[in-house]
């Protein structure tokens, strides 16, 4: 049966030697044997728990966690749990960094084409970037409601036309006026907009919002604390009072 040295089982495993003594002292790696003069000699189950220790070390498992594994009786099912886990730990830290490359594209792309670029601007983009999951879910929460009433819409116009059945019409109607009254008042606590001039988050005033021109992104308001008239930017306002 073959023996190792510790730079051996080192240069096998593509560690250091001084890793390798850190192991044993830890008592996470004990070698199997000892030469005469006190050398550690490690032997082929030695060298395969050895790769599989620096395995689970790559995947992000703390040292102390891979030594109670490998003392269990059955490390192997307990070792694919705590993988499983880690998986999920690390696709959540990928999504976390793609949502960051995300902002660092955004703030590349206003670097590039916003000749009056400052730190307000980037303040600004961030806190759009921050808040568009929250924005995403304040619209998709408004417009699930408003699918079936879409949908009761269309068959109450067809009946009537061509059945001459007319009220269906009138209870789309009973239906759609208190959720358009909670749909404007839900939009108006959950979002705000940020003045393009002196950067501050505000909520317009209802009437104001309402009948204020609009595109997607941004809807033309007086700014409440520099009076600023413009298109102004929206974002999420959950946490404005």
């Amino acid at each position: 049966m073959s023996q190792y040295t510790t730079g051996e089982l080192a240069k096998a495993c593509g560690i250091t030697v001084r890793t390798v003594q850190f192991y044993d002292q830890k008592g996470i790696l004990v070698p199997s044997s000892l030469t005469e003069g006190g050398r550690r000699l490690y032997s082929e189950e030695d060298l395969k728990k050895m790769k599989i220790i620096c395995f689970l070390r790559d995947t992000g498992l703390s040292l102390d966690t891979i030594g109670q594994l490998l003392k269990e009786e059955d490390p192997g099912s307990v070792i694919s749990v705590l993988l499983e886990q880690q998986e999920k730990l690390l696709q959540g830290e990928i999504g976390e960094r793609e949502e960051k490359l995300g902002r660092l594209a955004e703030l590349k792309k206003t670097v590039k084409h916003d000749p009056l670029f400052s730190l307000e601007t980037i303040g600004d983009v961030a806190n759009v970037m921050e808040g568009k999951k929250k924005l995403s879910a304040v619209h998709r929460n408004m417009i699930l409601p408003a699918i079936p009433l879409g949908i009761l819409q269309w068959a109450a116009i067809l009946l009537w036309i061509f059945k001459g059945i007319w009220w269906p019409f009138l209870v789309w109607v009973i239906l759609v006026i208190p959720y358009g009254i909670w749909a404007v008042r839900y939009y108006h606590r959950n979002v705000a907009y940020i003045c393009p001039k002196c950067h501050e988050t505000f909520r317009p005033a209802m009437k104001e919002m309402f009948f204020a021109k609009h595109t997607p992104k941004a809807r033309k308001l007086t700014c409440t604390k520099c009076s600023n008239r413009g298109f102004c930017v929206e974002t999420y306002g959950g946490n404005i009072k």
